[in-house]
């Protein structure tokens, strides 16, 4: 699926934002990494712009002073934001703030799991969150990263109901898929002893590893050497702000 116009079943990754210092410093260098265009408003805090691809929208860019190296946010899909709030706190997780009303828009909260990453929860109405997904320039994966990884797998399980599969093909990695009760794949589980903190991480796809590289240093901002991994070509790229994340394109294999 690639283009999205409902809201998206509980626990699907269905929109990411980011913090920056300065929000046209860093339209610029995510225009120039991905090729987004803007809409852009005023919404409580500080300004906001979407960034599109094709004019759909792709993901969140806000304004606040403050911001500088932070990861980039998801927001996981809840039908009933209230009732899943509820849950966070039974299986172990915090409530940061809300559930509260985000305009006509939806209803979103900020929560943190059993294992200390945060994450947001979006109950769309006027705004679904991401129109475009699993396409050049758009958000294709989440992964959960953390030192620990087995409490993260019994919290995700407790409140969305995930089913939880290892990976045959990284046998050398503790690594779990993500399931939705019918079976869709929404992310996965890293077990990493020297992550330090958990942390949900972000892959964008890109039509071409080595030239998103080029761009984005070509913007400011600084990259790894891209490399093939078993299912896509990728490179961690980190943006002027000090925010690390992943492109990738998918492997012809």
């Amino acid at each position: 699926m690639s283009r999205v116009t409902g809201n998206q079943p509980d626990g699907t990754p269905t929109w990411v934002e980011l913090a920056v210092p300065d929000l046209d410093r860093a339209m610029d260098f995510y225009g120039a990494l991905f090729g987004w265009t803007y809409e852009t408003e005023t919404m409580k805090g500080g300004r906001y712009a979407v960034g599109l691809v094709a004019g759909q929208r792709a993901a969140g860019l806000v304004e606040r002073p403050d911001a500088a190296g932070g990861g980039w946010a998801v927001y996981l899909a809840a039908a009933d934001c209230d009732g899943t709030a509820q849950r966070i706190a039974d299986a172990g997780g915090r409530v940061l703030s809300g559930p509260v009303e985000v305009r006509d828009l939806g209803r979103a909260a900020l929560a943190e799991d059993s294992v200390g990453a945060r994450f947001g929860l979006w109950q769309g109405r006027a705004r679904v969150g991401c129109e475009v997904v699993n396409e050049p320039d758009s958000l294709v994966r989440n992964d959960l990263v953390a030192p620990d990884a087995a409490p993260a797998r019994a919290f995700y399980a407790a409140v969305f109901g995930f089913t939880l599969d290892g990976n045959p093909r990284l046998p050398d990695l503790d690594f779990t898929f993500l399931r939705r009760p019918d079976g869709h794949e929404i992310g996965g589980i890293v077990g990493d002893p020297s992550a330090g903190t958990a942390a949900w991480r972000t892959l964008f796809e890109v039509a071409d590893t080595d030239a998103a590289v080029a761009r984005a240093v070509a913007a400011g901002g600084t990259a790894s050497e891209p490399e093939d991994t078993v299912y896509v070509r990728q490179a961690r790229v980190t943006d002027p702000f000090g925010t690390e994340f992943v492109i990738g394109a998918r492997s012809s294999a």
